[in-house]
């Protein structure tokens, strides 16, 4: 299984960018979660929202929400991350997972695939 994160860059506060998340490796019929993580600079890695594989149910933590997005395309394997009204304390690496068991959670160590981050910052 391998996840792949695109979409990070330089963007001004109150900027918009989307994230996205390519998944391979798993079986059609296989049943799992996608959960976004992000971790600044000497700290520890969070997770900041996560999506259901039965029915797209979503969840966010207070820090984002109504700014953030999470949506999938379940043709392409993709997850994305709308972000919206982006603020200096965005500024990370953001990292996608994927849990096997199909349990959407905020908790790291609930996932057993990663991929590479994608740096975003949000600065003028």
């Amino acid at each position: 299984v391998q996840l792949q994160a695109s979409g990070g860059g330089l963007v001004q506060p109150g900027g918009s960018l989307r994230l996205s998340c390519v998944v391979s490796g798993f079986s059609p019929d296989d049943y799992y979660a996608i959960g976004w993580f992000r971790q600044a600079p000497g700290d520890e890695r969070e997770g900041i929202t996560c999506i259901s594989p039965s029915d797209d149910s979503t969840w966010y933590v207070d820090s984002v929400k109504g700014r953030f997005t999470i949506s999938r395309d379940k043709t392409k394997n993709t997850v994305y991350l709308q972000m919206n009204s982006l603020k200096p304390e965005d500024t990370a690496v953001y990292y996608c997972a994927a849990d096997r068991e199909g349990t959407p959670s905020m908790y790291v160590v609930e996932y057993d695939y990663w991929g590479l981050g994608t740096l975003v910052t949000v600065s003028s």
